[in-house]
């Protein structure tokens, strides 16, 4: 499916020289699905997340009918300028009452990482999720070695918390840190960066 942006001319979240015309979001729909578990059973995906078994195409459209229709989960799909879609960005477990949510993101397309995309994607979703949900926190739960996870979410301006767990992975036991970010943070950073 191309990406075909429903929201144009729609303000950016953030328009800096790094971050500039860098990605553009939509929300995922049913047929999104194939091209969602593929990207979900790729190695280099898999290792990097916390619940690592093989996803299938039932599990993923359980996932929208129980999860994303309900409105606990509002997920997209994360395309480059030029219309190719490369990964996926998603709020779930959305309380409405406490205003928070967790983040999750995925590049699917190998080629795709490094290049800052994951921030520029994450950088989107929290203005919407701030902005357009009216949440007041979001968290995200990450594997302690994906240090290039952690270094793009710093750069979105997700800041460590003090907790920590151990998981079971088809690694072995891992641990994962926890990180967190704020609306107040959030649109300041926002602010100074379109110079408001």
């Amino acid at each position: 499916m191309f990406c075909d942006i429903s929201e144009s001319g729609r303000r950016r979240a953030f328009t800096d020289k790094t971050m500039q015309n860098k990605v553009d979001l939509r929300l995922m729909t049913e047929e999104d699905t194939d091209r969602i578990v593929a990207w979900r059973n790729k190695d280099f995906v898999q290792t990097n997340f916390i619940y690592q078994e093989p996803f299938t195409r039932e599990g993923h459209l359980s996932w929208i009918r129980n999860q994303v229709e309900k409105g606990h989960v509002v997920q997209f799909i994360i395309c480059l300028p030029g219309g190719r879609e490369i990964g996926s960005v998603y709020f779930r477990d959305i309380d409405r009452d406490q205003g928070a949510a967790e983040y999750g993101i995925f590049i699917g397309e190998e080629e795709a990482l490094g290049h800052g995309y994951g921030t520029a994607a994450a950088r989107e979703a929290l203005y919407y999720a701030f902005t357009k949900l009216s949440l007041r926190k979001i968290y995200l739960r990450f594997l302690a070695d994906n240090t290039a996870a952690r270094k793009s979410y710093e750069h979105a301006g997700f800041v460590m918390t003090d907790r920590k767990e151990t998981v079971m992975t088809k690694q072995g036991r891992r641990e994962v840190f926890f990180m967190e970010i704020d609306r107040e943070r959030f649109m300041a950073m926002y602010e100074a960066e379109i110079g408001e």
